[in-house]
């Protein structure tokens, strides 16, 4: 797209200029610099957050098993031992990594379910990202194509061109902004936000009939932690690393996983974090407060992290539950919240019948006529 820009237009509009001489050198799924300190900085503050659980145990760490995600896993293993006062001389040193390779179960990546990867049902959040695109993107369209002359950009290239905003702001060092990022309006933003959280609420949470039942291995594993008790799952967990207590220990007191952002989106909506949400319209956008504090900004940015705590107040013997998504406690409604947002665990536990009961994994398989 680049390059066609750059051999077809001859004039370029005010504020596009520094396309003529852009160098496209982004690389793909890759960690960038800044993404690598992200990580660093989440074990840092992660040390801090639970300093005085972290003299009890060292954190079990398990990735997923693509490179960028085994970084941010290092990464993060990094920033928690140096703060700690000790050196992360081998990082992958006590990381467990799951494989992705077909097959292989995986709480951490979805890709077990057919009906959810192939079927009909792996076609509906482009079919609603398209529709939002249609209202939204036109006007842009137009502007860019007005600015650019002989461009001839699509409406899937001018999502393209936004993208270069967030990808290049992090692909440098510089802490400024993309010059990409100033070719748009505010309000444009709020609607290309509103554009990516179409495709984690259709494509993996609970717009989609599948979704949340990519979460619910992991849901299982959570609820095995919470409790002290063997992992109960036949969805996405492999046995016979959950039934190890090397692989998958239950007497440490934390625990740190890493995975990508729409497996997260999966394992969110199977804890029921978003359920207070409507279906997200696809004519008008909603803000995210209106929609419960979900947004893909919001929910799963650069770096996301959930932190689900289990924690005893005072003299009181009750263990509690809170979440706590991106440094915002999250409300749990399911279970008689108090007014911190907090849960028994017994009740969070009980709360969670959707992953207990097998979260709809019966569905999976690809029936013939598919």
């Amino acid at each position: 797209m680049i390059e066609r820009i750059q051999s077809s237009v001859k004039e370029y509009g005010k504020g596009y200029e520094f396309l003529k001489d852009y160098d496209y050198n982004l690389g793909a799924d890759d960690l960038t610099p800044f993404g690598e300190q992200q990580l660093v900085d989440s074990g840092i503050a992660f040390y801090k957050r639970y300093q005085g659980l972290a003299s009890e145990s060292d954190p079990f760490v398990r990735t997923a098993g693509s490179d960028r995600v085994i970084v941010s896993g290092q990464r993060f293993v990094e920033g928690y031992y140096k703060t700690q006062g000790r050196d992360a001389f081998s990082p992958t040193k006590g990381i467990l990594v799951l494989p992705e390779d077909y097959g292989f179960n995986n709480s951490l990546n979805h890709g077990a379910c057919p009906a959810f990867e192939d079927g009909p049902i792996s076609e509906i959040r482009d079919q609603n990202q398209k529709a939002w695109l249609g209202v939204f993107g036109p006007a842009i369209n137009r502007r860019l194509n007005n600015k650019l002359p002989g461009a001839n950009l699509t409406l899937t290239e001018t999502i393209f061109m936004m993208d270069l905003c967030p990808f290049n702001t992090v692909a440098t060092t510089t802490a400024a902004l993309s010059d990409f990022c100033r070719l748009f309006s505010i309000d444009e933003w709020a609607s290309y936000d509103y554009f990516q959280s179409l495709d984690k609420w259709y494509g993996y949470g609970r717009g989609n009939p599948l979704g949340p039942s990519q979460g619910v291995g992991f849901g299982n594993e959570l609820i095995a932690r919470l409790t002290g008790t063997p992992v109960d799952d036949r969805t996405t967990t492999n046995s016979t690393l959950d039934s190890s207590p090397v692989t998958f220990p239950l007497n440490r007191t934390l625990y740190a996983d890493f995975s990508h952002d729409n497996t997260m989106s999966s394992i969110f909506a199977a804890l029921g974090l978003f359920n207070a949400t409507m279906d997200l319209p696809l004519k008008y956008k909603v803000s995210p407060r209106r929609l419960h504090g979900f947004s893909a900004a919001w929910a799963v940015p650069f770096a996301a992290r959930l932190y689900v705590e289990k924690m005893q107040c005072g003299d009181s013997s009750e263990e509690l539950v809170r979440v706590i998504l991106n440094d915002r406690v999250v409300p749990l409604r399911t279970c008689n919240p108090d007014r911190l947002g907090r849960c028994k665990l017994r009740g969070f536990v009980d709360s969670l019948k959707f992953i207990r009961s097998g979260g709809l994994w019966d569905q999976c398989p690809l029936t013939a006529d598919v």
